[in-house]
């Protein structure tokens, strides 16, 4: 479902708050999301910037041209969306900030559950904010880039810098778990076995905890794969993952419209079951289906999710034995043969 921030995202030109800008104008759009629609009469040349690849696949299908990684300067605009994770919406305020050309306009939009009215009480009092628009369950508004915002956009980076969590990992704000390494993650990696061999994937392999793991207990290694759909994570994994026998490989896919091409002894995973703010099991059922049609027969799932999540039928439908190797308050490990 599109959201509405996308909506108020676009409503200032809509309203006439905002002028459209014409044809040879340049707009960086940072987080684009799918399902968004132009106003009539904007005519500026977008440049989508997105890293979350089945956002990628459908804005590419609309033909929208995208960049992983901002990367021009001196763009007349820059769209925000702001998103759930805080610092991640920050980043990409200073990011804007400094591709624009100086007096270039910075447009920033979310909705209530993105925080964004606490974003633009932070935002007003390190720049001059023009003005704001409240609109369809969200608010949009708009400063132009000075010397408060080069200011600003330096301030904000240094107060969401990157991390090294238990002074191993490289991560960053708005990769999952970014700050500490996730309670279910961990539990699934006390639980693998000691003989890991052969060829062996991460789906969902984020920035890389799991595998780093697993390169230091397996024997034999035959092939090391993570497969991951958010880019800066897995750039954040390349530097994570090292000291294997193999060289590992990095993919940035969605396994649930992107088909496995190798095949696996075993797969290990911590599937998302949240696409935005919406819960939605059937991500993990899928990526259940897709570690099955990756292994080998008689290759091994090692799986774990948050213990209320509806996973045991689908396994039972998919491998041929499952076992349920451990359990706490919060999560569950499988173990499933093919």
């Amino acid at each position: 479902m599109t959201r509405d921030s996308l909506k108020t995202l676009f409503y200032p030109f809509e309203a006439e708050a905002l002028s459209m800008p014409g044809q040879g104008t340049r707009a960086l759009f940072l987080g684009a999301e799918p399902g968004f629609r132009l106003p009539e009469g904007f005519a500026a040349t977008l440049t989508l910037v997105q890293g979350f690849r089945p956002y990628v696949l459908s804005l590419q299908a609309s033909g929208h041209k995208l960049v992983q990684r901002a990367e021009d300067e001196g763009f007349d605009l820059a769209l925000v969306l702001a998103g759930r994770h805080r610092g991640l919406n920050e980043l990409r305020i200073a990011e804007a900030v400094e591709r624009v050309s100086q007096g270039g306009l910075v447009i920033v939009a979310g909705g209530k559950e993105d925080g964004i009215s606490s974003l633009r009480k932070r935002l007003g009092g390190m720049v001059e904010i023009e003005d704001h628009l409240p609109k369809y369950h969200g608010t949009a508004f708009w400063f132009r880039r000075d010397e408060k915002a080069d200011a600003a956009a330096v301030a904000l980076r240094a107060d969401n810098p990157e991390v090294l969590v238990e002074g191993r990992f490289h991560t960053a704000p708005g990769m999952f778990s970014f700050d500490r390494i996730d309670a279910g993650s961990r539990l699934l990696v006390e639980h693998l076995p000691q003989d890991i061999k052969g060829a062996v994937a991460d789906f969902c392999a984020g920035w890389g905890y799991v595998t780093a793991e697993i390169a230091t207990r397996a024997t034999s290694l035959k092939a090391l794969d993570l497969f991951e759909a958010d880019f800066d994570a897995l750039e954040a994994a390349r530097r994570n993952v090292t000291g294997t026998d193999v060289a590992p490989g990095f993919y940035w896919c969605d396994l649930a419209k992107e088909p496995v091409e190798r095949r696996y002894d075993m797969v290990v995973m911590n599937p998302p079951f949240h696409q935005g703010r919406d819960a939605d099991p059937e991500i993990g059922q899928r990526m259940i289906r897709a570690a099955s049609a990756a292994l080998k027969p008689g290759g091994r799932l090692f799986m774990v999710a948050n213990r209320h999540l509806p996973y045991q039928p689908v396994l039972a439908a998919t491998f041929s034995s499952v076992q349920e190797i451990a359990i706490d308050s919060a999560f569950r490990v499988w173990s499933a043969k093919r």
